[in-house]
């Protein structure tokens, strides 16, 4: 069966762009790539942003960079370009208000906006803005949480500490958008913590937590001191329900750690940036504090030994 290849992150930007095309530009790349909008400066400046998309095969990621400006979906827009979604946007820069039938509200760094985005909604950023946006489709939407509509938008701290879901969550939408170094967006994950975050039933949270866990442990691995504790802190959950949500799924922390250890290990070791590393500095860089504990755990995981898959993919790359 062929490998699947996940959807590379497609960036666009407003630089270099003729300055006076620069809004309207702007506008036709959003309405295509992600939700239509009509969009202003907020003085004589010139729009300086920039964005990148990532299409799943469900829902859409993005990250919006931008100096200050306004933007506005109206129901004539809404009309005419329907997004059918409900929007999460993540603020990591700048100040943002939200202005929407229901009020008015101020989002700052840290915090999460979901909102129906078939619904009329201004949103203005004085200071600038760097966002992550994931957007999901209706059907999607209520498939995943039960819920059929976002009655009113919802504000959500997302900060370390605050919620754990909505922190995962943000977590995995800038880790898969990033302009460096992008890591593949697991989707099925990333819609078990939107079912949390919605408030579906109990499954759904001990799944969320067990995603926001393995969020967590994929992005400390290198960290030979990981523990089940230090994992359960970062959540927000206790140690022994860490446990029991891991033991749903057939395995232990411990357990999960090595395997996501010796995935990294393989792929570094087919990869040719790290073919100058040696065994024993790929198993530190791993997060494996004994060299013979890594061989001897990665023949026993993969059957083979780590020079073998080196050797074989040195020897593919002479081919190519």
């Amino acid at each position: 069966m062929a490998e699947i290849t996940p959807p590379a992150p497609v960036a666009f930007s407003t630089a270099g762009l003729p300055e006076r095309q620069r809004v309207e530009l702007w506008e036709s790349h959003n309405a295509e790539a992600l939700i239509g909008l009509r969009c202003r400066t907020l003085t004589a400046a010139v729009l300086e942003a920039t964005e990148i998309n990532v299409q799943l095969e469900r829902i859409h990621l993005a990250r919006v960079r931008g100096n200050s400006h306004v933007v506005e979906r109206d129901e004539t827009l809404i009309r005419r370009r329907p997004a059918e979604s409900v929007a999460l946007f993540f603020s990591l820069v700048g100040e943002a208000f939200f202005y929407h039938d229901d009020g008015v509200r101020t989002v700052q760094p840290g915090e999460m906006l979901m909102c129906d985005a078939d619904r009329p909604f201004m949103r203005g950023f004085s200071h600038g803005l760097e966002e992550l946006v994931l957007k999901i489709p209706h059907a999607v939407f209520a498939d995943v949480t039960g819920v059929d509509h976002v009655a009113r938008p919802t504000v959500v701290n997302f900060a370390a500490g605050a919620n754990s879901v909505a922190h995962a969550l943000a977590r995995e939408v800038g880790a898969a958008t990033r302009s460096d170094d992008p890591r593949p967006a697991n989707e099925a994950a990333l819609l078990e913590l939107v079912a949390a975050l919605a408030g579906a039933d109990r499954d759904a949270l001990s799944t969320a937590h067990r995603a926001a866990a393995q969020t967590y442990i994929d992005q400390h691995l290198a960290n030979p001191a990981l523990s089940a504790p230090q994992v359960a802190a970062a959540v927000g959950i206790s140690p022994r329900h860490l446990s029991r949500v891991f033991a749903e799924a057939g395995t232990t922390v411990p357990k999960y750690v090595l395997a996501r250890r010796l995935e990294a290990a393989r792929n570094l070791l087919e990869k040719p940036t790290a073919a100058t590393m040696t065994i024993a500095g790929l198993a530190h860089y791993c997060g494996f504090t004994s060299a013979a504990h890594f061989s001897n755990a990665f023949r026993s995981h993969f059957g083979e030994r780590a020079t073998d898959v080196r050797r074989r993919a040195l020897f593919s790359r002479t081919l190519d």
